[in-house]
């Protein structure tokens, strides 16, 4: 539409085609139409004018402000609406420019003004400012007013001060639904999801109207706790009102199902939704990811690119995390690549993050440090805690030693970092190194993060920590800790002291791992759940090897489904088997990995391989390399028909097959197995090689000899 200015247009006439306008194009033409007839003294037809231009799509706010500039004394619409437009924009740091050079004409502000303004503050999480502008208010006399003390509360809850914002809405007169839904957000979005459903309790009780967007953090809350009974009956809440459950809702539950241990319910949530954006697939693939399921969370991404939703930066650290969680070390450096050739996305800390543990997960210590030297953004605390992390496991001890000291460096006020580089000497037997950082960290006053475990039972979220007896049941607890350990000794269980890592003795470590907080709350599950019935547990650490080993036999002593949710990912316990496949933080990873060439590159090849493989019955296999590995080669063969192969492959042999030059091997389909070459580079630049000769023995009937 275009528009054609007649010499001089009627006042409402020329209102309305204002109103009309489609493009700053138009709205250029109807100023210059104002100018030429005098008619930019008009507070009104200017007001319009700027309000059309700072807030409407087809507007542009600095055009607006332009306007505004040259209007002589404007009035408070104007300025509102000026500092809303630029609120809403990526200028919004002007916004509170404007409103210090109102604030300083002279002209007072309104509870409009105020929530403009606040605004900016929250999308830049100015805090500083924004409590400047609250003793302002209070002295304007707007404190009283719901809508700005609403906007009060969600600046501090944006800028993490719930305390803050707590104090306000407890003086509160006069709550709208508005002011609920700040303090239980906040709530549920700064780590303090049991106050997000005492007030969600409490706003039912008040007879306040609840929206969908209060119930998508309540059911936030819920996951984050991992209270699935409760966020089921949520569910049902949902449905009994008739609440419309919208993109948002939709994604909320997807994503509190996941949290809560029950994938098929997310998964069917999913399933039902009508309409999904980048962030319901996004949760999808995560939930999968994070239970360790990464082949079905390539299938929903590949669902995803076929509905032709453009996958986001977020989506791809789910795709990515859910490699390295399954040890698909292949896809995952696919995916990584077109990300930047496909999508035009650079990768972000995160994505470099999941690169890194997904190298360290199988193995590849040397490549995710290459990797961490040669990113193009400075790399975070995380990356190198990761490696350090994969340094302790596969015994890397002096790169374990320069990350230590480049971790302190970086963050020396952190106490998990002394936690983890402590941890790291001690599993040296480094014990003065231990005693040195314990002291550093005291001088520092870096306080180290204490570990939980939490179990929903009857709807009331229970939480311990190790030797926890402050329980109101403590006495039952204990008592079932200690059936719990004999049943165990019946099965032959003997601990895992490794992981604790204190100079003390044998009998003192037993005693501390049979202390752990997941182990209280397992007791608790026994004995106040229905005999059989799952039981869940939330872990705000990673599992120790000891408590994975024990919760195993606990499963299928006791016959109980346990599902621990760490920092990490899902646990899934059953009849003494594990869903993550006994990977924990000291396992070696059985997986099959590639090595490359160029860790930043693109792209690799395979190359095939002619063995000779000798197999008799009942004696040893014999696999001869004959010409080159080049790099990504990967050996599959399958056995004679009627044999039958299976054995594991434990740390003291990987550890022989690095020194012999092989990155690694694993079990494959029943017949199959897989061997991977570590390569190095070759002479003058040429692809990296390793010559043909080795003898890989292993033998068939126990598994337990192993020669190159």
């Amino acid at each position: 539409m275009s528009i054609t200015v007649k010499p001089m247009l009627e006042h409402g006439c020329l209102v309305a085609v204002i109103k009309r306008c489609r493009s700053l194009r138009e709205l250029k033409t109807i100023h210059g139409h104002m100018v030429r007839n005098g008619l930019t003294q008009d507070f009104f037809l200017t007001s319009k004018l700027i309000e059309s231009s700072a807030i409407s799509l087809t507007g542009h706010v600095d055009y607006a402000h332009r306007i505004f500039y040259w209007t002589h004394h404007p009035n408070l619409f104007m300025w509102n609406t000026i500092i809303r437009g630029y609120s809403l924009s990526d200028s919004s740091a002007t916004a509170i420019s404007l409103y210090r050079d109102m604030h300083a004409s002279g002209l007072y502000a309104n509870s409009f003004t105020v929530g403009f303004v606040l605004k900016a503050c929250c999308r830049l999480l100015r805090l500083d400012e924004g409590k400047e502008i609250h003793s302002q208010v209070i002295k304007m006399g707007l404190d009283s007013e719901t809508p700005v003390t609403n906007g009060l509360m969600r600046l501090y809850v944006s800028c993490g001060s719930t305390d803050s914002a707590r104090i306000l809405f407890d003086e509160m007169d006069d709550r709208d639904a508005g002011s609920w839904n700040v303090m239980i957000s906040g709530y549920a979005q700064n780590g303090g999801p049991r106050e997000a459903l005492a007030l969600f309790r409490e706003m039912q009780l008040e007879n306040v109207e609840i929206d969908g967007f209060t119930l998508a953090s309540v059911v936030g809350a819920c996951g984050h706790l991992g209270a699935l009974d409760l966020g089921k009956w949520v569910h049902s809440y949902i449905d009994r009102k008739g609440v419309k459950v919208d993109v948002v809702l939709g994604t909320s539950l997807v994503d509190m199902y996941a949290k809560c241990g029950s994938l098929d319910d997310a998964h069917r949530v999913f399933q039902k939704m009508s309409e999904r954006d980048v962030m319901a697939w996004s949760t999808m693939i995560g939930a999968f990811a994070i239970h360790g399921h990464g082949e079905k969370a390539l299938e929903v991404f590949a669902g995803m690119k076929r509905a032709r939703v453009i996958p986001n930066c977020v989506t791809f650290t789910s795709v990515l995390c859910a490699c390295s969680h399954s040890g698909l070390v292949e896809e995952g450096f696919q995916n990584f690549n077109s990300m930047c050739s496909e999508y035009g996305i650079a990768p972000q800390i995160e994505h470099y993050g999941c690169m890194v543990d997904l190298f360290c997960r199988a193995g590849l210590i040397s490549q995710a440090h290459a990797l961490i030297k040669n990113m193009p953004i400075e790399p975070n605390v995380v990356l190198w805690r990761t490696l350090l992390g994969a340094c302790k496991t596969h015994g890397y001890k002096e790169l374990g030693e320069h990350i230590s000291k480049e971790i302190l460096r970086l963050e020396p006020h952190s106490g998990q970092n002394y936690v983890l580089v402590s941890n790291v000497y001690a599993s040296l037997g480094k014990w003065s190194d231990v005693g040195k950082i314990r002291r550093l960290m005291k001088r520092k006053q870096a306080r180290k993060e204490h570990g939980w475990s939490s179990i929903e039972v009857n709807f009331t979220v229970h939480e311990f920590v190790m030797g926890d007896d402050s329980h109101p049941e403590t006495e039952e607890i204990y008592e079932m800790l200690d059936q719990m350990g004999r049943r165990l000794k019946q099965e032959g269980y003997a601990s895992t002291t490794n992981d604790v890592l204190h100079d003390i003795d044998e009998e003192e470590k037993e005693h501390a791992l049979g202390l752990h907080s997941e182990r209280l709350a397992i007791a608790y599950g026994l004995l106040r759940t229905p005999e059989g019935s799952p039981i869940r547990i939330v872990k705000n650490l990673r599992v120790c090897r000891d408590c994975h080993s024990v919760t195993k036999l606990i499963s299928g002593i006791y016959k109980r489904d346990i599902t621990i949710r760490d920092r990490i990912r899902f646990h899934h316990f059953r009849g003494g088997k594990c869903s993550c496949n006994d990977y924990c933080p000291n396992h070696f990873v059985r997986t099959i990995c590639i090595a490359f060439v160029h860790v930043l590159g693109i792209g690799y090849r395979y190359s095939k391989l002619k063995p000779m493989l000798k197999i008799k019955r009942g004696e040893r296999i014999k696999v001869h390399y004959r010409g080159k590995l080049t790099d990504g080669t990967v050996f599959d063969s399958s056995f004679e028909r009627g044999d039958r192969i299976e054995f594991e492959l434990w740390q003291w042999t990987l550890d022989k097959l690095l020194n012999k030059g092989l990155l690694g091997m694993c079990v494959g389909e029943k017949r199959k197995f897989k061997i991977i070459a570590k390569l190095g580079y070759g002479a003058h630049g040429s692809p990296p090689t390793i010559s043909g000769g080795a003898t890989l023995i292993f033998d068939k009937t126990t598994g337990g000899k192993n020669e190159l």
